[in-house]
């Protein structure tokens, strides 16, 4: 791919760390935005500058955009944290990020959503990431949207759940979708950016049923396979209850984990990192 300046946001992130790595590994001059610089240890000083500042105050990214090409933003959070809301960072701060960017007319945008988000606007997560969406896709500058499976690193409640010796699994447990990890997820998107797709899908190289992820987690840490299944009444009286009782600060991210794990959520394959290794390796940290 050819070199390019690129400006990252999200950088300390779960996926950030692994798209600043790529993007220093193909020799892109890299601008990471760090709220807190000592997060970031500095890989590569000759590709690396790090700006503090943060995408929530519009003034504290004045001008950050001047001579990049493309901007690559993975901010979002799943939990709510700091008194911030979904509209706050995920639609507001990314609308901070997008006028900086059609100020200095980059090139490319690129925005990292999740996985059929397009089809579920009603859930809390995903109304400001798609109207944020919109908001680009109307921007009049060059777009890609990723929509990634879920991440490795969310795998890991089937993990912890496993350890009691039981996995909970709602209706048949037969939903299938590929989970993909962060080191493969950025690759595939660096590697996109020369192509600069509109949209981009991308999940991981194995295709696994929710009783297999299950099964996976359970042997990973010598636990016999015991898969419990819930009716699927339960997961939608939950939701309805936690969307009732309590604020979406508390309801946001287990109503989009039940919600998606209800359907099928197949991405097209890509990478080598296998669920079944990533289980094996973090199931050492967790056994007794």
């Amino acid at each position: 791919m050819k070199h390019t300046n690129v400006l990252l946001a999200g950088a300390t992130g779960y996926l950030g760390s692994f798209l600043l790595k790529e993007l220093i590994a193909k020799e892109n001059q890299v601008v990471a935005i760090v709220r807190n610089p000592d997060k970031l240890k500095i890989t590569n000083e000759n590709y690396l500058e790090l700006k503090q500042a943060e995408v929530t105050k519009p003034e504290s990214l004045r001008d950050i955009c001047k001579g990049i090409d493309t901007v690559i933003s993975t901010v979002g959070i799943t939990r709510q944290k700091d008194g911030l809301t979904y509209m706050d960072v995920d639609y507001k701060a990314n609308m901070n990020l997008l006028e900086e960017a059609k100020k200095a007319r980059v090139n490319h945008f690129v925005y990292v959503s999740a996985i059929d988000g397009d089809k579920y606007r009603d859930l809390k997560i995903f109304e400001a990431k798609e109207k944020f969406v919109d908001a680009l896709k109307s921007s009049g500058l060059d777009y890609t949207i990723v929509r990634p499976n879920g991440f490795f690193s969310d795998m890991k409640d089937f993990l912890h759940m496993a350890k009691s010796g039981r996995v909970y699994v709602f209706g048949s447990g037969n939903q299938k979708f590929n989970p993909i990890h962060g080191e493969d997820l950025a690759r595939t998107i660096v590697n996109s950016l020369d192509e600069q797709p509109k949209e981009l899908t991308i999940g991981g190289p194995d295709v696994l049923s929710l009783n297999a992820i299950g099964e996976l987690a359970l042997t990973a840490l010598d636990k016999p396979v015991k898969i419990v299944h819930l009716p699927d009444w339960s997961r939608k009286l939950t939701i309805w209850f936690l969307r009732t009782f309590t604020s979406v600060k508390t309801y946001g991210p287990i109503e989009f984990f039940l919600t998606l794990m209800a359907e099928d959520h197949i991405a097209p394959t890509y990478g080598e990192h296998r669920l079944k290794e990533h289980y094996i390796e973090v199931a050492k940290t967790l056994k007794d």
